[in-house]
């Protein structure tokens, strides 16, 4: 500043220097001074005159005060005014005065003009990002300022350059950890425009962790009751949260929905609402409406949905909704967040079905809030609101469908009259004065009915009282009365709306309206007649009508067949002069609104024509009926001749899939039974096995006792012949007698072992004769008895191939005599005939080749399941074969058994006559010896065991 009262001081004797002279000083002074201090007080100036000389402080010193940043980076000072000039040069956010002498559109165009300066080179941009790094407060906020500012006046290029810089959103996130408030708002706006429109830099902020940082913060400044920093944060939520899938994902699997209930807790005290929490609230409310739009993924907004019922933020909306001196901008808004997050979502929109209004007595809410919409003295976004929700409430909700229908019903209406039913009020909208309610309630009534036809059929149960002492009158009837009298456009097009969605695809409620004489004449009258501009809907809607009349019309009422109305638009109306005015729905603009989006939005009442899903259904059925109604008679005959032969075909499709699944269960049977044949064959080959290894055994006792009987024979062959060699002397009597009781224990062990043997032996015979021949032939014959029943099984199926080769060359027959026949009447009276008849023959052959085919194919699946069984066959025969060959195997063991026991009986009597020999021997030497009728005794037992052996054997 001394420099600058130096400069202007200087020049006061004489004429004062413009302000263009005193800034080409200053910038001088900055470019060639050598002292810091001089520079510094040069930009100071500068800084000062920026705002008063935008245009040539930008046009002289920008490229001085970029040279600055670059050169004198290490005084915080200098660096501060230079930023704080350039956001002058650059910023558009102009004091009042200064916006009163410059026309706000050159201002802008300034500010742009600078900004294309500054980001020319893009390493300026780059420099301030380093600038933001520092923590000095003089330099860190100007720097935050001058980007933003930047990003305001050139966004996407801005963007970019921030984009592909190293760090560069990064180093922009560390603005929100900073304790400084200013710099931390500040950053917040910032982020907002760094956000906007890129969805690229809207992940990178995600993934740095700007919700958990800006959920902290709201919840600091206290949620809805905080400042307008509550408010930016909130909006630079929307920002990154909107169009952007991947961000959405994130923010509901980071677990931030659950963050989000308590902000929707306003407290019992609803008195004060001051206009930022309105704000506050408003955007909190767009956010959960971000995060559950229609226009997002079905599957993410279905988890969006269930994730905010199960952590209890759609029960916190609804505790609002039904809350008093809630504002009517909340209110309203609310309605439609509750819409959103219940639409196509069973289960939240079970929950909202049991929401009750705190009242006495406690009244649905759903009751509640159709009372709203059939007010008339309700705000119109307010109703509107309300009937979005109703139509969100019923989106492939059939239940809800059918509860709301049902309290229509007769059965089901409160007769005390003590309740008003959501039908009850519905009707009395649907006939009430105010064309605005007759709109709204046909179009909720319409969403009843949608893709629903059984609850089409029921609607036509409802009876109407319309006066005292006249007899009740059906809904649809009273609907086509006050179509007929001419009310309001608004009331007719929501009445057509409704009969239109009733009819279609509902044949039985076509013939119900078409009972009433007067309403065919009525349509076509309407269709006919050349009215006004505000007219061509209707008659639009009635030829839709009428032409659903046509298309879904099942001719079960003889003057009003798909026909007769045909030649009735033909004689009064003309096929042109219909389709153009069907045409005339498609066209209108309002439609084409409609078309846009689900939430009902109209800027006045008089705009509320069309409906949504009621134009989905004209887009669907446009095209049928033109279709229908240039078709003639004899395309008709056609079609139902084409449909005709379609049943026809289906039938004899059924039919053979039929034959099919009966041979596919005759397999599933030939199948079983061959499991059964292998299962018992396993069972026979574990009972053979078992057998042979207790055949096994015994032959290995059998074994062991004939060797240890060959011992003992030695040892007593021995004692004799030294007996005779040597002579008897007497101090070996004692001995010998020794020997005999040891010759006598021996004995009788071995009489007890050759009883035991005897006994196991004998139980082998009996084995062998009961499992090894009995209960091997049952089992062969068994297996013999299965495989002839295969043969008996396999004798229908022979029978049955046979009959279809013979069905085969009964049809070829046939085509032979029906070939004769049209070479008999190959020259027929007139050349149509002559074609007919060979279309007839060439579709006979078709069918009869058709047919043949599919028996041959059957005939080769027969044979290919008899070659099966013959296999099957062959195998349990060898399984016979086996079992044959392994009985006689055990025949022979049986054999060599015996024969190895008579050797044994033989070995045992020498044995009996050596004892009996040396005992003689003893008594002539005069020895004391057992008598003989005990000898004799023991040889009689012996000789009755050797006979009894005899005769077992």
């Amino acid at each position: 500043m001394n420099f600058l009262r130096g400069v202007m001081g200087g020049q006061s004797a004489g004429a004062q220097p413009s302000g263009a002279e005193t800034i080409q000083k200053l910038c001088d002074r900055v470019a060639s001074s050598t002292l810091l201090d001089d520079r510094r007080d040069a930009v100071r100036a500068l800084k000062s005159l920026s705002k008063k000389y935008r245009l040539e402080v930008g046009f002289q010193a920008m490229e001085h005060l970029i040279n600055v940043l670059q050169t004198d980076r290490s005084d915080s000072e200098i660096i501060g005014y230079a930023l704080d000039t350039l956001f002058n040069i650059v910023s558009n956010d102009l004091e009042e005065e200064e916006q009163e002498e410059n026309p706000q559109k050159q201002v802008d165009d300034l500010g742009r003009q600078f900004t294309e300066i500054f980001i020319k080179q893009q390493e300026n941009v780059t420099l301030l990002l380093t600038f933001l790094e520092e923590f000095d407060f003089q330099v860190r906020w100007p720097g935050v300022k001058l980007l933003t500012s930047l990003l305001k006046q050139q966004g996407p290029q801005v963007q970019q350059i921030i984009l592909v810089s190293p760090m560069g959103v990064s180093r922009l996130m560390d603005l929100l950890a900073d304790s400084r408030e200013v710099i931390r708002n500040d950053g917040v706006l910032l982020l907002q425009q760094l956000t906007k429109s890129n969805a690229a830099i809207q992940k990178i902020v995600a993934f740095e962790n700007a919700f958990e940082r800006l959920l902290d913060i709201v919840t600091d400044e206290g949620n809805s009751d905080g400042g307008i920093v509550v408010e930016d944060c909130l909006l630079l939520l929307q920002n990154l949260l909107k169009n952007n899938n991947s961000n959405q994902n994130f923010f509901k699997e980071g677990s931030y929905i659950q963050r989000m209930k308590p902000w929707f807790e306003v407290g019992d005290d609803n008195s004060g609402w001051s206009a930022q929490k309105v704000t506050n609230l408003h955007l909190m409310l767009q956010l959960v409406r971000v995060l559950v739009s229609p226009t997002n993924p079905p599957g993410a907004t279905s988890s969006c949905q269930k994730t905010m019922f199960h952590c209890g933020l759609l029960q916190q909306l609804c505790t609002i909704l039904m809350a008093t001196g809630v504002p009517a901008d909340i209110l309203t808004e609310t309605i439609n967040t509750v819409s959103e997050v219940i639409r196509g979502c069973q289960i939240n929109q079970d929950y909202f079905a049991s929401v009750n209004a705190p009242s006495n007595p406690p009244r649905s809410a759903i009751v509640v809030l159709l009372m709203s919409m059939v007010n008339e003295r309700q705000p119109f976004v307010l109703r509107c609101a309300v009937l979005y929700c109703f139509q969100c409430f019923l989106y492939k909700n059939q239940k809800g469908q059918g509860e709301i229908v049902s309290t229509l019903l007769p059965s089901t209406i409160d007769a005390t009259g003590n309740s008003v039913s959501a039908g009850q009020l519905l009707c009395g909208g649907l006939f009430s004065t105010d064309s605005l309610s007759n709109w709204c309630a046909a179009v909720a009534l319409a969403h009843a009915l949608q893709d629903n036809a059984t609850l089409k059929e029921q609607l036509l149960r409802v009876q109407l009282a319309t006066s005292i002492g006249n007899p009740p009158v059906s809904l649809l009837q009273q609907c086509t009365n006050i179509l007929s009298q001419g009310s309001k456009v608004q009331t007719r097009v929501g009445l057509l709306m409704l009969l239109c969605t009733w009819l279609s695809d509902c044949p039985i409620a076509v013939t119900h309206f078409l009972h009433n004489s007067a309403n065919i004449p009525f349509l076509t009258g309407q269709i006919a007649e050349n009215l006004g501009e505000e007219e061509q809907l209707v008659q639009g809607l009635c030829a839709l009508l009428l032409g659903i009349c046509i298309y879904y019309n099942d001719n079960s009422l003889e003057n009003c067949r798909k026909e007769k109305l045909k030649q009735l638009i033909e004689k009064r109306i003309g096929k042109e002069n219909f389709i153009e005015k069907l045409g005339f729905i498609s066209k209108h603009e309002l439609y084409s609104r409609a078309a846009q989006k689900p939430q009902p939005s109209f800027s006045s009442a008089d705009h509320m024509m069309f409906d949504h899903e009621f134009t989905k259904l004209v887009k669907e059925l446009e095209g049928i009926i033109t279709k229908a109604i240039y078709k003639s008679s004899e395309e008709d005959k056609q079609e139902e001749e084409v449909k005709k032969t379609l049943e026809q075909h289906d039938n004899i499709v059924t039919h053979y899939k039929k034959v099919i699944r009966e041979q596919d269960q005759q397999l599933e049977e030939l199948k079983q039974k061959v499991n059964t044949l292998k299962s018992q064959n396993e069972q026979l080959q574990t009972a053979v096995t078992q057998q042979m290894s207790q055949i096994q055994q015994h032959k290995d006792q059998y074994n062991l006792l004939k060797v240890q009987l060959g011992k003992d024979n030695q040892h007593h062959s021995s004692h004799s012949d030294m007996l005779q060699m040597n002579g008897i002397q007497p101090e070996e009597i004692s001995k010998l007698r020794q020997e005999i009781e040891e010759l006598k224990n021996k004995h009788e062990v071995l009489q007890g072992q050759l009883r035991e043997k005897d006994s196991v032996i004998e139980n082998m015979k009996s084995l062998q004769s009961e499992t090894g021949t009995t209960g091997q032939s049952s089992q062969i014959t068994a297996g013999l008895e299965h495989a002839n029943e295969l043969h008996r099984e396999l004798e229908p199926l022979r029978i049955q191939i046979q009959s279809q080769s013979s069905d085969i060359s009964k049809l070829q027959t046939e085509k032979q005599e029906l070939l004769q026949q049209m070479n008999t009447a190959s020259v027929p009276a007139l050349g149509d005939s002559a074609a007919v008849i060979a279309a007839k023959n060439s579709e006979l052959e078709g069918r009869l080749l058709q047919e043949i085919k599919e028996l041959k194919s059957e005939v080769k699946a027969l044979s290919e399941e008899k070659a099966l069984l013959k296999q099957h066959l062959d195998s349990s025969n060898s399984t016979a074969a086996v079992l044959q060959d392994e009985k006689s195997k055990l025949q022979q063991d049986v054999a060599e058994s015996k024969k190895e026991q008579d050797d044994l009986l033989v070995l045992l009597a020498d044995q009996d006559q050596k004892i009996f020999a040396l005992k003689n021997k003893l008594k002539e030497l005069g020895q004391p010896v057992e008598d003989e009728d005990d000898i004799e005794s023991g040889d009689q037992a012996d000789e009755d065991e050797e006979e009894d052996g005899e005769e077992e054997d």
